[in-house]
């Protein structure tokens, strides 16, 4: 609401809100040689505008700041502080644009005492400026008390800073009133009540948290890695990056602190540092379960490849899997037939793994009893049918079957089913995802020459609940009944044959 009513004290062409400039840096002559852009006596900082905006397309403001950046970089070559610079030379020629704010608008938190002055009789500031991190190092004799609010507003709660001290509506209240009358229709005395809600809930997301930038080849073969994790699993990205070189679309389910603890595990990797092809997408906590598929649903939007190898964190994708795949591409003619391939997958119990190097190898390793195939022990039939038994010999592509409760890895295109939002936690995520392919007559190609292996890791923290918590289960196989009737209402006779697998199993 503040800047609504400084809005109203601008006058006649006035279109820019700015405070001045706390640094000497537009009066020149700081070191021999300092020559900065032109600027009206101190100069403005831009970290904080309010621009009006129909004012300034009145004023054509694109071909003015343009024009004036064109003619001084005739002598200045470049810029020093970017937009600032080109802002502070259009205000030197139109001094009428400006108007100016008070400093408590930008507090420059500097060595200067320029600062001080701003904020030491001002009660309520409005925007602290930390545009660097050596702002926390300033000789200021009030740098504790900024960098205690810093920190304070880093390791807030997103979600109570945003509803509960400033009242931002959230985005279900802008959304269409189908969905709040959906909210309202379900049964708050229902036991699953809150596995039906969750798939309502909408969480805020960051999208592509760090620089991301991969350019697809250009023989349509490129595929991205796509997984999606919390903060316990953080280990594995540093792994995945040394097995997989191709583009890889992330989606991370973090609290606002956990987001700013990623950044500085990132930040001080050398192997994720050193990859500009991973894409980051931050989705934040919200609700009591770990909203699987809705993680899956953002890393595949945000894919830019035409194909895309479905996989979990957990898994380290064997050497040189990204070019097989990509030979896969053309040897099954992916581009023309709806095909989902199967990369075979297996386990290790040892946390040390000499990986294997070729299918001898893990072969190999399989027979010493190093590697097994994954959930052997415990979920056989979620991996049954790739036949294992076939791929120890296989050197050619083979098709399999789906069978009830399949569910590999596979790659698919980038135009293949999302998956079902109302799995959250552990189970039948994967499971229905791929009988919504099957139903769309995907077919399941298990590639001879490819595998990934499972890591131990502790279990999770929904695995735990769903064998502890009797109600879990019975909510999660109402969900999968629900789910099926639902297949049956979309794809009619051809989806009998879920329901039949599923009472014979």
């Amino acid at each position: 609401m503040g800047y609504v009513k400084l809005c109203l004290l601008f006058s006649g062409q006035q279109v820019l809100g700015l405070v001045e400039n706390q640094s000497d840096w537009y009066l020149g002559n700081l070191w021999k040689n300092h020559r900065p852009w032109p600027a009206l006596g101190r100069g403005f900082n831009t970290g904080v505008i309010l621009l009006l905006l129909d004012r300034l397309r009145k004023l054509r403001w694109e071909q003015m700041w343009r024009l004036t950046a064109e003619r001084e970089l005739m002598s200045m070559l470049s810029t020093s502080l970017a937009d600032q610079d080109i802002f502070n030379a259009v205000i030197k020629q139109n001094p009428f644009l400006v108007h100016q704010l008070p400093c408590f608008w930008n507090v420059q938190l500097s060595d200067h005492t320029r600062s001080e002055k701003c904020y030491k009789d001002v009660s309520d500031l409005k925007v602290i400026h930390w545009n660097s991190p050596k702002k926390l190092r300033v000789k200021n004799k009030h740098v504790e008390f900024f960098r205690n609010l810093y920190l304070t507003f880093l390791e807030y709660d997103g979600n109570l800073l945003r509803r509960e001290l400033f009242g931002c509506p959230s985005e279900t209240d802008h959304n269409s009133e189908n969905l709040q009358k959906t909210l309202s229709e379900l049964d708050e005395d229902d036991p699953c009540y809150e596995f039906r809600r969750e798939r309502f809930t909408v969480h805020r997301t960051h999208l592509y948290f760090l620089h991301y930038e991969h350019e697809p080849s250009p023989d349509n073969t490129d595929v991205t890695l796509v997984a999606q994790l919390s903060m316990d699993r953080l280990q594995m990205l540093e792994a995945i990056c040394k097995h997989w070189e191709g583009p890889i679309s992330l989606a991370l389910y973090l609290s606002d602190a956990e987001a700013q603890q990623f950044l500085r595990y990132a930040q001080g990797s050398e192997v994720l540092m050193g990859r500009g092809n991973v894409g980051y997408h931050i989705v934040y906590k919200e609700g009591q379960f770990y909203p699987v598929n809705l993680l899956r649903n953002v890393a595949m939007r945000h894919v830019n490849t035409p194909y895309m190898f479905l996989s979990d964190i957990d898994f380290l994708p064997m050497y040189g899997l990204y070019e097989y795949l990509r030979k896969s591409v053309v040897q099954l003619d992916m581009a023309n037939a709806k095909k989902a391939l199967v990369v075979p997958a297996f386990e290790t119990l040892r946390y040390r793994l000499s990986y294997p190097k070729s299918k001898a190898e893990l072969l190999s390793q399989l027979d010493m009893g190093t590697l097994f195939t994954f959930r052997y022990h415990v979920w056989t039939k979620g991996h049954a049918p790739t036949n294992f038994a076939k791929w120890r010999t296989a050197t050619t592509p083979y098709r399999v079957q789906w069978e009830a409760d399949f569910e590999p890895y596979v790659m698919v295109r980038r135009d293949s089913p999302e998956y079902d939002r109302r799995f959250v936690g552990f189970g039948w995520n994967k499971v229905a995802h791929i009988m919504e392919l099957d139903a769309q007559e995907y077919e399941f190609v298990v590639l001879p020459n490819a595998y990934m292996i499972h890591m131990p890791h502790a279990p999770s923290f929904d695995i735990t609940k769903f064998r502890s918590n009797k109600q879990y289960r019975v909510c999660l196989k109402t969900l999968k009944e629900e789910f099926q009737q639902n297949m049956s209402r979309r794809y009619g006779f051809a989806a009998l044959k879920y329901m039949t697998a599923e009472n014979n199993s």
